[in-house]
């Protein structure tokens, strides 16, 4: 009768990280033999930017132009949280096939397969990044600002996606199906995105949705993005990013290794 090897509790931190990094370069060699994993980051952008900028551009701000140069860096934000919460389904869809029992079995660290996935899933919020910004320019969408500062918004946006993936993560390691970890996601975004100032501003909202949308944290990336890519003030809404992508990580990190421990032991 054979035993299975389990991967130490305890490693040092250098080799973890070279676990992790490992991983991560096993999870993009996977997107690049199946690219239909990107096919939601490069259709959602383009459908949201259209349909929002054509169906109600002119009636929210007058004219598609105007509503364009506002709308883009909202439409980032929405769609690098949306990018950042499929994660859970593939790591869900990867528990129930026994993909993370092989991980198990090795002598790797407890954390490197959720460090490479997340870490691998750089890649997905690159290319949103990167075909939301072409189709916008496109479309009539002109930086305000300069290229170094929209490269700043980039990193920013997939700083935020880092973050709070790491919910995503420890729902997907906490729910038993993959629709499951789908239908919950949805129900967090929602309010999110919907209930901030992507599409409108908060002026002009109920005053205890304006309470909500002006500490939302999508709504701060997106001012945060929009004086950065338009032009205006970011450090006020810089520091409420950041500090939500904090305690995004600092809550949901430890969440989601106590999860995945759970379910290894």
């Amino acid at each position: 009768m054979t035993t299975m090897t389990t991967a130490p509790n305890r490693v040092s931190p250098a080799l973890a990280v070279q676990h992790g990094l490992s991983l991560a370069w096993r999870g993009i060699l996977k997107i690049k033999k199946n690219p239909e994993q990107l096919l939601d980051v490069t259709l959602m952008p383009i459908i949201f930017l259209v349909m929002f900028v054509y169906l109600f551009g002119g009636a929210l701000a007058g004219n598609t132009g105007a509503y364009l140069q506002m709308v883009v860096p909202g439409v980032m934000a929405m769609n690098i949280l949306q990018a950042s919460m499929t994660i859970g389904v593939q790591l869900n869809t990867d528990m129930s096939k026994g993909v993370f029992d092989r991980f198990r079995s090795m002598p790797i660290a407890r954390s490197a397969p959720l460090v490479g996935a997340v870490l691998a899933d750089v890649v997905r919020y690159l290319v949103c990044m990167v075909v939301l910004f072409v189709v916008a320019m496109l479309m009539g969408y002109r930086l305000g600002t300069n290229p170094g500062n929209l490269l700043i918004a980039v990193a920013l946006a997939v700083a935020f996606g880092l973050c709070f993936c790491w919910i995503a993560v420890f729902v997907g390691t906490l729910m038993k199906s993959p629709g499951a970890v789908q239908g919950l996601m949805f129900v967090f975004i929602m309010p999110l995105t919907f209930g901030s100032n992507v599409f409108v501003g908060t002026d002009k909202m109920p005053g205890w949705l304006k309470a909500w949308a002006d500490i939302n944290p999508v709504s701060l990336l997106t001012d945060t993005l929009r004086g950065l890519m338009n032009g205006g003030m970011v450090t006020s809404s810089l520091l409420g990013t950041l500090a939500w992508m904090a305690g995004a990580v600092a809550v949901f990190f430890p969440l989601a290794m106590m999860s995945y421990r759970k379910k290894a032991s």
